[in-house]
């Protein structure tokens, strides 16, 4: 019944944009951008938190006119980072951080923007590499994993700020082509050319990339760091076919396929083999 409810309200959205760009274009595409930017969960309240994140240190990061939130546990000198996706927030690790702790190594969790405690309204992957550039300088993990739209960000990230001092990079059902989470987006509310035309065009203005070079297996051709680069087959959210991309273009990768785990990828077995990914040499 939700479902059923989710495209009804969905169809009817698109159906009033596509008559409001025959009036006010530029707002139709303002409306849609909103739609498509701000994510409709992940937020925390600081005063109910999950437990995996009570006992941590926390830190808070300024960018801009944005604050955003960390979480530390501390061990070594060497820092993992973990960087979550789409409508979540950094409690999504709880499971893996069970696997990670006995490395003992010091493992920070950021909150994406407009996720968790971190502010703001908009997300998108270019401004979750700034956050991401701003605590690298800072702490310099040597490994960095992401979920999700933040294994997109990772991999911008990587392209725009480059960091010879990261050595492994983990991908959990990371998408890669920008046009394809648009194109969905555009094909989901039933958008018409034009409010898709100028949306297209918006992401170059405020993003300084045209969307058909938004392609993140590309980006990752250039790439030094070692890569482990897990999908998951029956992944409806972020389709395998993204995870080949990465794994065909990364000159030294390892690919895992998995079935039945969806798009989270929560596993004992897979998460024992990105330690012992982080352990090897």
């Amino acid at each position: 019944m939700k479902k059923i409810q989710f495209l009804i309200l969905t169809k009817s959205i698109g159906f009033y944009l596509n008559l409001l760009s025959f009036i006010k274009p530029e707002k139709a595409k303002q409306i849609a951008y909103q739609l498509f930017s701000q994510p409709r969960k992940g937020k925390l309240n600081p005063n109910q938190l999950p437990k995996t994140l009570i006992n941590t240190e926390k830190e808070t990061f300024q960018h801009d006119d944005h604050t955003f939130q960390t979480y530390i546990w501390r061990g070594n000198d060497e820092i993992i980072l973990l960087v979550h996706g789409w409508e979540s927030n950094a409690s999504r690790w709880k499971k893996m951080l069970n696997h990670l702790k006995p490395l003992g190594k010091t493992i920070i969790a950021i909150d994406a923007p407009a996720h968790g405690l971190t502010t703001g309204k908009e997300f998108n992957a270019p401004k979750y590499a700034e956050y991401i550039n701003t605590l690298t300088k800072k702490y310099s993990p040597k490994i960095i994993i992401g979920h999700s739209v933040g294994g997109a960000a990772i991999s911008y990230y990587l392209h725009k700020f480059g960091n010879p001092n990261i050595e492994k990079v983990v991908l959990l059902g990371a998408p890669s082509d920008f046009k394809i989470i648009s194109n969905n987006f555009v094909s989901m509310l039933s958008l018409n050319k034009k409010i898709k035309n100028r949306l297209e065009n918006y992401y170059q203005e405020k993003f300084n990339i045209h969307i058909d070079e938004f392609k993140a297996h590309n980006f990752a051709q250039n790439f030094p760091q070692k890569a482990f680069i897990a999908h998951d087959i029956d992944d409806k959210i972020v389709l395998v076919e993204e995870g080949k991309k990465y794994a065909s273009h990364w000159k030294n990768a390892i690919y895992i396929e998995t079935k039945g785990l969806g798009h989270s990828l929560h596993d004992h077995d897979l998460y024992q083999k990105i330690i012992q990914f982080i352990q090897e040499a």
